[in-house]
């Protein structure tokens, strides 16, 4: 298992073939268009895993991860997609769909409990410890550390396993339908992020 580091893009046909990619993203902050992207993690669900680091200044031109995330025979795994399609569409200026969310999909169908984040569903449903101690750091920085690399490979890492556990729930709990309307969804829900209702519920009442 190796983690390739790569600047402002990847290496052209480096996912060929593949039909499924997991996708996260690193940023300055929570705010999409004040806090810059700096890094796109990758996986084809195989043994390695891909860094793209931005630099300040970059103008994202990346046409090899431009085309790979617009590509639309190619399913993009997220947890908490919203947030990375939003920074997707905002820097590198293409809608990275379809989607599929472990997030979501945990929601639907763990309703056992309110944990839901990635370390807590990987502990659950992959018997694997996740370390989220570089969560916070400075991903903008003139160098990563080892650790965030690994912090950020890690992001990508479990996902395609993820998705088939949650996937096959969903269709013992018949709720497979209703994720995937949420899933299609998703690239709607990050323009109204980026369109400025980040938290109002446009289909509420009041």
């Amino acid at each position: 298992m190796s983690v390739y580091f790569h600047e402002e893009d990847i290496p052209a046909g480096l996912f060929a073939g593949a039909t499924s990619i997991a996708v996260d993203t690193e940023t300055m902050g929570l705010i999409t268009p004040r806090d810059r992207l700096c890094v796109v993690q990758l996986s084809d669900g195989g043994a390695d895993e891909h860094l793209v680091r931005f630099g300040p200044g970059s103008d994202y031109a990346a046409p090899n991860l431009r085309a790979l995330m617009a590509d639309t025979g190619v399913l993009k795994l997220y947890h908490f997609g919203r947030f990375d399609i939003a920074a997707i569409r905002h820097y590198l200026g293409v809608v990275a769909a379809p989607a599929w969310d472990t997030k979501i999909a945990s929601r639907l169908v763990r309703t056992y409990t309110d944990r839901h984040g990635l370390k807590e569903l990987v502990r659950e449903l992959l018997a694997q410890d996740l370390s989220k101690a570089q969560q916070s750091s400075d991903w903008g920085g003139p160098e990563l550390s080892d650790a965030q690399k690994e912090y950020a490979a890690s992001d990508v890492r479990y996902l395609h396993r993820l998705k088939a556990e949650l996937e096959r729930r969903l269709t013992r709990e018949g709720r497979m339908e209703l994720a995937q309307a949420c899933f299609d969804f998703l690239p709607v829900r990050a323009e109204l992020d980026l369109a400025g209702w980040p938290e109002q519920d446009i289909f509420a009442h009041v």
